[in-house]
């Protein structure tokens, strides 16, 4: 944790230098867990970067020691019963909603809507990633990009602990070989940047020290690109992608994922199966 970060600071960044705008998740004493103040934080943010003609690529960063630990499941900061305005679709409001009501109409805004929105952003994006990349700090790369880790960085989705098949943006067996995506779900393991690497879900692997300056280079190199040539450029290559399935294979776990959450809801503790922050790093998530 970082005793020296204020708990009145804003829950994103927004930081322009030349043609390139960095976006950087800041709550770095709670491993940038990702509650819904920042979701719509960020959400503001991307805006924010579509929209200035003289950005040209956008670098994703989270602040201190790790990238994000996931979605917020046990922070005082824990905001999933708040109200807020929709931003990705049309959705009812989920707080004055009970069951698999609210749980579907919060998730289709929050995770599954706002990830795929922000896929969609026409300008490039890059992941810097150090530290811990958990569950739902997966969904956040898994829409950028290109993603440069730093040598200490690690990926995991751990959510099968719970019961649940994977992170609501369920893009692993695009992102990875279908039986690598399998041995990182069944078995919930660390995944590091090198071997993220050799299987093509990482570009580049760098030293941590060197990790902000060499993720700025490629932005700043990609940036010397025409912006419609980049942004037609990305719609073709995300449009092959959805042509392979991405799209439809996402919205078929994401009903698998709710009769998870339902399945929990009526034999154990809680839809999360009982797994809370504690249980989860106990098990090793």
């Amino acid at each position: 944790m970082s005793a020296a970060h204020d708990a009145s600071a804003p829950p994103v960044r927004y930081e322009k230098r030349g043609p390139v705008a960095t976006v950087t998740m800041n709550r770095p004493e709670y491993r940038n867990a990702q509650n819904s103040a920042m979701t719509y934080a960020l959400d503001r943010a991307f805006y924010r970067a579509a929209e200035d003609d003289e950005v040209k690529a956008v670098v994703l960063a989270g602040a201190g020691e790790h990238f994000s630990a996931g979605h917020d499941i046990g922070t005082p900061g824990r905001d999933a019963h708040l109200p807020f305005e929709r931003r990705a679709g049309l959705w009812w409001d989920h707080s004055d909603k009970e069951g698999a009501e609210s749980r579907f109409a919060r998730e289709s805004e929050v995770y599954l809507g706002m990830c795929r929105r922000w896929r969609e952003l026409p300008k490039p994006v890059i992941a810097s990633v150090q530290g811990a990349c958990v569950a739902g700090g997966l969904m956040l790369v898994w829409v950028c990009d290109l993603i440069v880790a730093s040598e200490d960085a690690f990926f995991a989705d751990p959510v099968v602990r719970m019961g649940i098949p994977g992170v609501e943006y369920f893009a692993h067996p695009w992102v990875m070989p279908p039986r690598i995506a399998k041995e990182f779900l069944f078995t919930g393991d660390r995944m590091s940047a090198r071997r993220a690497h050799e299987v093509g879900m990482v570009n580049r692997v760098v030293p941590r020290a060197e990790l902000a300056r060499r993720t700025r280079e490629l932005a700043l190199r990609i940036a010397r690109m025409p912006r419609l040539g980049l942004a037609l450029t990305k719609r073709a290559v995300n449009q092959a992608e959805d042509l392979q399935g991405l799209h439809a294979g996402m919205d078929s776990a994401f009903g698998l994922h709710h009769l998870a959450h339902a399945h929990n809801a009526e034999t154990a503790p809680d839809a999360l199966g009982g797994m809370d922050i504690h249980a989860m790093k106990r098990a090793g998530g």
